[in-house]
């Protein structure tokens, strides 16, 4: 009789136990949900993130403006580094993100042993650039975490890769209206931007330039862009536009900035960092060849934020927009304090004021006139 109700019960308690695993298993696929990345990689993501790691340029700032940084369990040596000269709003306003731990080196170059010693977790990987450093695949067949490649886009040559990028992220940490309501503030900047000066006849329209733009660390009076995104905004007469979709760093010969001799100059700030002879200022002050501009001759030189740090700072591209706009057109901009906008840019993308900190950390020559001869080299 024992024996009988002994072998009944190992045949319930089996019975329940491959019940209980059918269960668990049905319910690990149930909190699993797939995406497409931007590679087109269909990966198995958690339904509900709460812990991740942004690698690659750029990664982390999206992941803020989603406000998702509390779910960040570990940062790439970029972020980790002490940089007297950082233009980084998203780090200005958040510092505690360089006290998290270490899982790998910048651009995307991770560390699988630092990912897999990250305590608690990581239950995503994001990536942008994927092409550079470890390669997507193998990261996450060495780790067993999901990675979800993002292209970062450009805010004007690839924007719909931006928007992608945003709205992909915020699937997968919960924040999708947040996600739509960044693409709508940029549209809405943008827009504004755009509608101030689109009625400006060419012909009164001062021609620019804008040198010293950052690429892979700092550069001359040459380095510029020539979709240079807060000229597009305020349909500036650039010198340098080649009408194509060049959205990066070229270089810009000085005959031809000789040649085109624009009436106003503005200068990418990160250009201090440079030693002196590459440094865009100190050749405008000191070469002999660039005396002959007629914007050094009549003083229309001015500062503008670094924007092309860790990849392109969306929020300072826009703050700049501003600043140049009310340079280029005083009277299209009457109602604009330029300060006062870059930080209403930044609390809505960052979560607080930067550019005090910011202009600071660039000898306060943001969003001024720059008069050369007082500059001490």
């Amino acid at each position: 009789m024992i024996r009988k109700v002994l072998k009944g019960l190992r045949v319930s308690l089996g019975v329940f136990a491959l019940l209980l695993s059918l269960m668990v298993m049905v319910g690990f696929a149930q909190d699993k949900v797939e995406i497409t990345d931007a590679w087109g990689r269909v990966v198995s993501v958690p339904k509900s993130v709460d812990r991740g790691i942004c690698s690659g340029a750029g990664c982390l700032r999206y992941l803020v403006y989603l406000q998702g940084q509390d779910i960040v369990v570990g940062v790439d040596s970029l972020e980790k580094r002490k940089n007297r000269l950082d233009s980084r709003p998203y780090a200005i306003t958040h510092p505690e993100l360089k006290e998290k731990p270490l899982f790998g080196e910048f651009r995307g170059h991770d560390n699988p042993e630092l990912i897999l010693s990250l305590d608690p977790q990581p239950q995503v990987i994001f990536k942008t650039y994927g092409g550079s450093g470890y390669d997507p695949d193998e990261l996450q067949s060495r780790t067993g975490i999901p990675v979800v490649v993002l292209n970062y886009g450009h805010l004007v040559t690839r924007r719909e890769d931006m928007n992608n990028a945003l709205l992909l992220m915020g699937k997968v940490i919960g924040k999708e209206k947040r996600a739509q309501e960044v693409i709508a503030f940029f549209d809405q900047v943008v827009d504004d931007l755009r509608r101030r000066t689109a009625d400006i006849p060419k012909d009164k329209r001062p021609s620019c330039y804008v040198g010293g733009i950052a690429y892979k660390g700092p550069h001359g009076i040459t380095s510029t862009e020539p979709n240079y995104p807060p000229f597009c905004f305020v349909n500036a007469s650039n010198i340098a536009a080649s009408g194509g979709q060049q959205n990066q760093q070229v270089v810009f010969s000085p005959e031809s900035l000789l040649v085109e001799d624009p009436d106003k100059i503005f200068i990418d700030l990160s250009t201090i960092q440079g030693e002196k002879n590459k440094n865009a200022l100190y050749q405008l002050a000191t070469e002999p060849q660039y005396q002959a501009l007629k914007a050094v001759k009549n003083g229309e030189i001015y500062g503008v934020l670094p924007y092309n740090w860790y990849t392109q700072n969306h929020g300072s591209i826009l703050a700049n927009a501003y600043y140049i706009g009310k340079v280029l057109y005083p009277e299209r901009f009457e109602d604009v304090d330029p300060v006062q906008k870059a930080d209403e840019i930044y609390s809505f993308l960052v979560g607080g004021a930067a550019f005090e900190k910011l202009n600071s950390t660039f000898g306060s020559m943001a969003f001024q006139k720059i008069d050369l001869k007082k500059m001490e080299w």
